[in-house]
């Protein structure tokens, strides 16, 4: 199947697993290694960024997928990463791929790691981005974090992504600014809404996984993974990425400055260039 030029272009479409449609988009190259996104905590198809999104898929074959019961998506959203893992191993193997390379962010990011654990024959590298292994402390708080900016930025009038994804510095702002802004320029195909039942179960999933022991088996993952944050993250503690990246055998690690949890989309075209660059090697 070939892919279409851009992110605002792509047609969302649907592929059964397991008697459940599951949405998703593709952009860029149909040859080569397929890379997938696995998205963040209460996000669909529209929350990623074009400009990372057209940026890899200038060389590479980007696909984007809502999970069981996110976005347009039917089912019903599991409330562990094991269960979401699963779920994106089927979604991989419905549309016939037997090789991907994987891009996950925050939640994202800790299916990317159960994945690669559960199924290494079908990873062949990893980028994770904002998020923590298995029993480190963070996760748990994403709720109250997100309460406390939905607070914060009704009372300042701004999107609550002012306050989880970017540092509060004037610079780091002015990129949140024009974040939104790039990601209301999709006006036709817009995905659906996450809802209170599907954050609820996701919400479950990452306290769970601060409890979770299955980072032990990272020290047996011998697949290259990239792990990226910003140095101050409200979200994800910045601190977890260091932890991840000590903990897997093949691991570099980027912290970008002045940013937060969004440092991939603040420092995109950075991202873009690492991210081609280690997917290169």
């Amino acid at each position: 199947m070939s892919a279409t030029a851009t992110h605002n272009e792509a047609v969302t479409r649907t592929v059964d697993v397991d008697g459940t449609p599951f949405a998703y988009r593709e952009v860029g190259a149909s040859t080569g290694t397929p890379l997938v996104l696995l998205h963040h905590f209460t996000a669909v198809l529209d929350d990623w960024d074009p400009a990372v999104v057209d940026g890899l898929a200038a060389a590479r074959r980007v696909v984007l997928v809502d999970l069981r019961g996110v976005g347009a998506s039917g089912g019903t959203t599991p409330d562990s990463v094991e269960a979401m893992a699963a779920d994106a191993v089927a979604f991989i193997e419905a549309l016939g791929l037997t090789t991907v390379d994987l891009l996950g962010f925050s939640l994202g990011g800790m299916v990317a790691q159960e994945i690669v654990q559960r199924r290494p024959d079908l990873v062949r590298r990893v980028v994770l981005a904002g998020t923590s292994p298995a029993g480190d402390a963070g996760p748990a708080n994403t709720f109250t974090v997100l309460q406390n900016a939905i607070q914060n930025a009704t009372a300042e009038g701004k999107h609550p992504k002012h306050f989880l994804f970017f540092s509060p510095t004037p610079t780091s702002q002015a990129a949140a600014d024009a974040f939104l802004g790039r990601l209301e320029q999709r006006t036709q195909d817009r995905d659906t809404e996450v809802t209170n039942e599907t954050i609820g179960a996701q919400v479950t999933a990452l306290a769970k996984w601060e409890k979770s022991s299955s980072s032990a088996g990272l020290a047996d993952v011998h697949r290259p993974v990239l792990v990226v944050n910003g140095d101050d993250d409200t979200m994800i503690p910045t601190i977890s990425s260091f932890h991840l990246a000590h903990q897997l055998p093949d691991a570099e690690l980027s912290i970008y400055p002045d940013s937060g949890h969004g440092a991939l989309f603040q420092h995109h075209d950075l991202f873009v260039q690492q991210v081609l660059g280690f997917l290169r090697d």
